[in-house]
């Protein structure tokens, strides 16, 4: 098999890159250690867009946005979608790519003004693979009706907006440890499971020193799974209070 063929992605609720008890702002090292891991997509959740607040009382906060920061030198293509804007800031949902985006939408799917969430579609190009490949992050709300709205409207917009015949990959923290999700995802779109596929069960990714919950996720569809790993060791487990999940995909094989 070709390495050329193989997607690897990432996706990881960075916590607005503060550390497990928010008392530690660690977006540098949560940089340096998704930089080591190097994948061709990131799907990233609560990342700052801005905080003019922060901007002045955390010494180490960078210059620009949080996505841009981390993306830097490894990833020059970006979507950003807020989920929460207040006083002194927004925060929300990044796909970061080392592929050029087609196109990108963020839809909003909030159902309260304090728990604003929506969903980000991002269609991406990638050389020598002659069909795009849609790519969604998401982060779900902490209430079941709440989740259960949220999935309706993604699986709306996937039925609408996601040909069969294009390769899905929909990743983000669903919130769901009670998989309430299947009934949406997998029995109604056909979507499958890296991690319930390769291990025959979800991974458990919170918290991430002792993860109890299985709340993020990686689906695709149109392509196959090869490798899925849960980062909690260190330097993971001193970063955000999630810990990342990583898979690769074959992309001849569907």
């Amino acid at each position: 098999m070709s390495e050329n063929n193989i997607l690897k992605i990432l996706t990881y609720n960075i916590h607005k890159g503060f550390s497990t008890t928010s008392s530690r702002f660690v977006l540098h090292p949560i940089k340096e250690a998704i930089h080591e891991i190097n994948p061709h997509i990131v799907f990233l959740q609560e990342i700052q867009g801005e905080h003019t607040s922060h901007e002045i009382t955390v010494k180490t906060w960078p210059k620009q946005s949080q996505f841009e920061f981390l993306g830097e030198q490894l990833w020059p293509y970006f979507a950003y979608g807020k989920n929460a804007i207040y006083e002194v800031g927004h925060h929300g949902n990044a796909i970061l790519s080392k592929f050029p985006f087609i196109s990108w939408e963020n839809i909003d799917v909030s159902l309260h003004e304090h728990a604003s969430r929506s969903v980000l579609h991002g269609v991406l190009e990638i050389p020598g693979f002659n069909i795009p490949i849609h790519a969604i992050c998401i982060h779900f709300g902490l209430f079941k009706i709440e989740r259960e709205k949220q999935l309706d409207i993604l699986c709306k917009r996937i039925e609408t907006h996601v040909p069969t015949g294009e390769p899905l990959i929909l990743a983000g923290d669903f919130n769901d440890w009670q998989s309430h999700a299947k009934h949406f995802l997998e029995t109604h779109l056909n979507l499958r499971e890296a991690f319930k596929v390769l291990t025959g069960k979800y991974a458990r990714s919170f918290p991430v020193w002792s993860p109890a919950l299985q709340v993020d996720r990686i689906y695709f569809r149109g392509i196959e799974v090869l490798n899925c790993q849960r980062f909690t060791k260190l330097p993971w487990r001193r970063l955000s209070d999630h810990a990342p999940l990583y898979a690769e995909f074959d992309l001849q094989r569907s």
